[in-house]
C-alpha cells in the first residue's frame, strides 16, 4: 500500500476512534447527568418538572365595603385569588348561595381555582341578607364590583373585563348585576365614580323571579308563607304593627326586586345553568330569564342539566367547572400568550 493511502486509512481510523469515544462520552452523560447535581447522593430519586400552570396567590380578609348605621359599621369582606403573572387580567367575582341567609363566600374552591388558573383575577365576596332587605344584597354586589375596578392596577385587573358567578342566592345576585347595568340608583357607597356594570354573567340555579319560585313544584306551600325568605327580603320581618307580608302581596314591588324585572335589552352575555331535577328552586326560573334575554336579542348560553338536583355532587364535576371557565374564556378573552392561559390551554389538551 502507498504511504499516502496507509497514513490516509490510518487518519480515518483515528478518526472513527475518537468518533466512537465521543458517542460513548456523550451517551453516558445524557444518560447519567444526575451525579453531577448538587445535592446529589446515590439512593436520590431525580425527577424534571415542566412548568405547566402559573402560581396563584390569594389574600383574605380584604375590606370592599363598610355599612354605616346608628351604631356600628358592618364590614363586608372579599377573598381575591390571583395568577402571578404580568398581564392585566379579567375578573369574576364569585356570589355564593344561602338563601337569602348567609354568604359564606369561601366556598365553590373547585370554580374559583380553575378560573385562577384559567387566568382570571377571582374574587369571592360576602353580602348582605336577611334581615336586610332589597337593594341591600345588590347594592353589596355592585360595590365590589367596583371595588375590584378602582382598585384593578392593585390587583392587576382590567378594567374592562369584569364578570360575575353565582349559585343559587347567589345566582340571584349574579343575574341582578347583570340585568341592572347602567341603572345608577343601585350604586351607593364608595367608588360611586367608577362603572359598576358587568360584562359577563353566570348563573347557576339562580332566582329570577321572586314571585314564582316554586312554579311546577309538587306540594309548594312554603312559597306562600310570608316567613319564606324571599318574602323577607322584600318586605322584611314581622314587627310591631306590620305583620308580615306574603311575597305575593305587592307583586310589582316583589317584580322590581327580581331580575326579569330589569331585563331590558342592556344585559352582557349570559351563561344560564340549572339541574332539570332541582326541588328548591324551580328550573323554569332559568328558562324564563333565557326567554326574557332571547326576546331582546341578547347573547345567552342555556344548559339544563338532566340528572342535577340544587347544589348536589354534579355541580362540581369536572364537567360543569370546564363549561362554565371555557364559557369565561371565550366571553372575557384572557390574554393569549400570558402564562395562565398557556396553563389552561395544557390543561384542556391533555383532558380531551
Amino acid at each position: 500500500m502507498p504511504i499516502t493511502q496507509s497514513r490516509r486509512a490510518f487518519s480515518f481510523r483515528r478518526l472513527a476512534v475518537a468518533a466512537l469515544i465521543s458517542a460513548v462520552a456523550g451517551s453516558a452523560l445524557a444518560a447519567a447527568p444526575a451525579d453531577r447535581l448538587p445535592g446529589y447522593v446515590d439512593g436520590a430519586e431525580v425527577i424534571k418538572v415542566d412548568v405547566s400552570r402559573p402560581q396563584i396567590d390569594t389574600i383574605s380578609g380584604i375590606i370592599y365595603s363598610q355599612i354605616k348605621s346608628d351604631r356600628a359599621i358592618r364590614q363586608l369582606r372579599m377573598t381575591v385569588m390571583s395568577p402571578r403573572t404580568k398581564e392585566k387580567k379579567p375578573a369574576i367575582i364569585y356570589f355564593p348561595g344561602g338563601g337569602f341567609t348567609s354568604a359564606d363566600h369561601e366556598k365553590f374552591t373547585e370554580m374559583r381555582t380553575a378560573l385562577a388558573e384559567a387566568g382570571f383575577v377571582v374574587a369571592a365576596a360576602e353580602y348582605r341578607v336577611v334581615p336586610n332587605v332589597y337593594p341591600a344584597p345588590v347594592v353589596d354586589g355592585k360595590s365590589a364590583v367596583r371595588y375590584l375596578r378602582a382598585h384593578a392596577e392593585e390587583y392587576g385587573i382590567d378594567p374592562n373585563r369584569i364578570g360575575v358567578l353565582g349559585d343559587s342566592a347567589g345566582g340571584y345576585l349574579s343575574q341582578m348585576l347583570g340585568t341592572t347595568n347602567g341603572e345608577k340608583d343601585l350604586d351607593k357607597g364608595d367608588w360611586t365614580n367608577v362603572s359598576s356594570d358587568v360584562q359577563a354573567a353566570v348563573t347557576i340555579y339562580g332566582i329570577s323571579d321572586l314571585l314564582s319560585i316554586g312554579e311546577g313544584l309538587p306540594d309548594d306551600e312554603v312559597h306562600a308563607s310570608p316567613a319564606v325568605t324571599e318574602a323577607l327580603l322584600v318586605h322584611g320581618a314581622a314587627f310591631r304593627k306590620f305583620p308580615g307580608a306574603s311575597i305575593h302581596s305587592d307583586p310589582a314591588k316583589a317584580r322590581n326586586a327580581s331580575p326579569l324585572g330589569h331585563v331590558d335589552g342592556n344585559e352582557p352575555p349570559f351563561l344560564i345553568l340549572h339541574g332539570a331535577q332541582d326541588r328548591l328552586v324551580s328550573p323554569e326560573q332559568s328558562r324564563h330569564l333565557y326567554e326574557a334575554l332571547k326576546a331582546k336579542g341578547e347573547p345567552v348560553r342555556y344548559v339544563l342539566v338532566e340528572n342535577a338536583n340544587h347544589g348536589d355532587l354534579p355541580w362540581y364535576q369536572p364537567e360543569i367547572v370546564k363549561l362554565v371557565v371555557d364559557w369565561f374564556v371565550d366571553t372575557l378573552k384572557p390574554a393569549a400568550g400570558s402564562a395562565a392561559a398557556v396553563s389552561y390551554t395544557h390543561l384542556r389538551a391533555h383532558e380531551t
